[in-house]
């Protein structure tokens, strides 16, 4: 039995271009069984099943240049960068609604990626109702020292990336046997990430949550050398950028976001045929 799952990588900003491509999936009614998703990648995907096609881009260009939403100000005053209350309770409940009911009619399951900052381990967290599970939303995507971790069932959590970026694994472990997967860096990109380095000061005491950190970098070159090689044997569909758009994780020129969102958009509109045939076999 065809199994379709979805994954969907994080990457803050860049995540307009999963929006750009979930867009396009809107467009042609395709809807996966499972949906694997982490940070941004969750923040954004469940506008695929509420199905609001071009709500990522319209909010975010529209308020990106709002303090209010993402900002060094509210990093100082509450913590968060990404304001908790406007982020997740005045935008999807007012500004720019969120179809909540539209979300837990469908039948795909969807997964949010969440780090234990305990044990440094990734959690994978069925999302079937976004009103009530925003703090497991926002804890997916809550950036390592940018962010306050959230507490859910008395344990802390950061991003999802942290532990895992790309939740292939898990798609696979749900029984999927035809993946998409949406990422949103480009083919040749390398990751040299630093983080290790500031979390250490950060987070002196948390032991297993730094170990992880210290290996994402050479855990992110294993996924993507696991995935050029499930791609070349046919066992995944890849959709990645075609080229290099220089955005920062938390972008606030809107004209940028806009690139990665048409870039998005244009590589999914190119690859539709060929991901129609590789579902169909």
């Amino acid at each position: 039995m065809k199994q379709v799952g979805l994954v969907l990588e994080g990457g803050g900003m860049r995540g307009l271009y999963t929006a750009g491509v979930i867009d396009v999936m809107l467009e042609h009614g395709f809807q996966p069984n499972i949906i694997t998703a982490t940070s941004a990648g969750t923040t954004f995907g469940v506008n695929l099943l509420s199905k609001q096609k071009g709500r990522v881009l319209r909010y975010n260009k529209r308020f990106i240049g709002n303090r209010n939403y993402i900002s060094l100000r509210s990093w100082l005053k509450t913590g968060n960068v990404v304001n908790t209350e406007f982020a997740y309770h005045l935008l999807p409940d007012k500004l720019d609604p969120f179809d909540n009911e539209t979300f837990k009619q469908q039948d795909t399951h969807f997964y949010a990626t969440i780090t234990n900052m305990r044990t440094g381990k990734a959690e994978y967290v069925r999302i079937d109702d976004c009103d009530k599970q925003i703090d497991l939303i926002r804890a997916s995507a809550a950036l390592p020292i940018l962010s306050q971790p959230v507490l859910w069932n008395g344990e802390e959590y950061l991003d999802g990336g942290l532990a895992d970026n790309i939740p292939l694994d898990k798609c696979f472990e749900l029984g999927c046997n035809k993946i998409i997967l949406v990422l949103t860096q480009p083919a040749e990109y390398v990751k040299r990430d630093k983080l290790n380095i500031i979390c250490r000061l950060w987070y002196p005491r948390r032991k297993k949550l730094l170990h992880t950190i210290a290996k994402r970098n050479e855990n992110y070159k294993k996924r993507q050398k696991q995935i050029r090689r499930l791609e070349k044997d046919g066992k995944v569909f890849v959709i990645r950028p075609s080229k290099t758009v220089h955005i920062h994780r938390l972008e606030k020129n809107p004209k940028r976001l806009q690139e990665m969102y048409d870039l998005g958009y244009k590589d999914a509109q190119m690859c539709w045929d060929r991901l129609r045939k590789y579902l169909e076999k």
